[in-house]
């Protein structure tokens, strides 16, 4: 049986590690991805067990323990242990699943296991030739946005390097100063998050791209491969200094991506159920999503109960 003296905290130098896994069984939702885990450790508490060949994550945020569906090879002795684990000391919602042949799997084993869907968690997946190109009638509006940037501000694109690199940790300050990060815990720990990304840039095989306008950092992203097929943006961050520049930041990273990495898709994360931000996500028409399930504790007891 699965205890939790086998989970251990995620760790800078189990980067190795996780790369080496996340290869072999190649992740599409940005939560099954070592920067993300490592850089919010702070705000989500992630550990994890690798037995028999299977990796398995746990995360505590807010107090509450949930585990991700096994990573590795099918193992229904070990699912079933890990649901058990989950019911016995997660929280309400202790079990998720973030990718369908996974849910698919684990149904199969376990038909009485009601899996739910949370909207609010699915990741938005691009082409990154759309998010470049912006082709057609369907992002007529968000060209016309960059024309207005482009005929009031001028601006030069470049990438992250050591030289310009306390310019962007200054512009991060100024971001959190506008959006008063101070009181809001959130925005508190992505602060974090995103200064702990760009202190280990190398290190964690992440890229970052910026625009300058009159000089000065207005805008920026912060990105890596995913898997062989999509990159994923981890932060985009912009000042009120010139309106579009979120748009244009937007834009210049896929025209990166496609050009210089070759990346089909592009992973912009979720929109926490936030409607602004789902609307602005939306507006640019996702080719798909990475969908999110989650079990809740009473269904797992049940599932386990009518399929042992």
């Amino acid at each position: 049986m699965i205890t939790l003296d086998a989970f251990r905290p995620v760790e800078m130098k189990d980067g190795t590690f996780f790369r080496e896994i996340f290869t072999k069984f190649p992740q599409i939702h940005s939560e099954n991805n070592f920067t993300t885990m490592i850089a919010w450790q702070a705000y989500s508490d992630y550990s994890y067990a690798y037995l028999d060949g299977t990796l398995l994550i746990s995360a505590v945020i807010n107090e509450k323990r949930l585990f991700h569906a096994p990573i590795g090879p099918r193992n229904p002795a070990l699912l079933r242990d890990l649901l058990r684990l989950a019911a016995e000391t997660g929280g309400d919602r202790p079990f998720y699943v973030f990718d369908r042949p996974t849910r698919d799997w684990i149904l199969h084993e376990l038909p009485r296991l009601r899996l739910h869907t949370d909207r609010d968690f699915f990741d938005y997946i691009y082409l990154t030739g759309d998010l470049a190109h912006l082709p057609g009638k369907r992002y007529v509006g968000i060209r016309q946005h960059i024309n207005k940037f482009n005929r009031k501000c001028s601006f030069t694109v470049e990438t992250f390097t050591r030289e310009n690199m306390p310019e962007v940790i200054d512009f991060l300050d100024k971001w959190c100063e506008w959006k008063h990060c101070e009181e809001n815990e959130i925005l508190a720990h992505e602060k974090t998050a995103v200064l702990f990304c760009i202190e280990h840039l190398a290190e964690l095989g992440l890229e970052g791209l910026f625009i300058r306008v009159d000089g000065k950092i207005s805008a920026l992203s912060v990105y890596e491969g995913m898997n062989d097929d999509m990159a994923l943006i981890h932060f985009e961050k912009g000042l009120p200094d010139c309106e579009g520049n979120y748009k244009v930041i937007n834009q210049e990273t896929a025209r990166y991506l496609e050009e210089h990495r070759g990346y089909a898709f592009i992973n912009r994360e979720s929109d926490l159920g936030v409607p602004g931000l789902r609307e602005a996500k939306l507006r640019y028409y996702p080719h798909h999503f990475a969908e999110v399930w989650y079990a809740e504790k009473a269904d797992i007891l049940h599932a386990l109960e009518e399929n042992p």
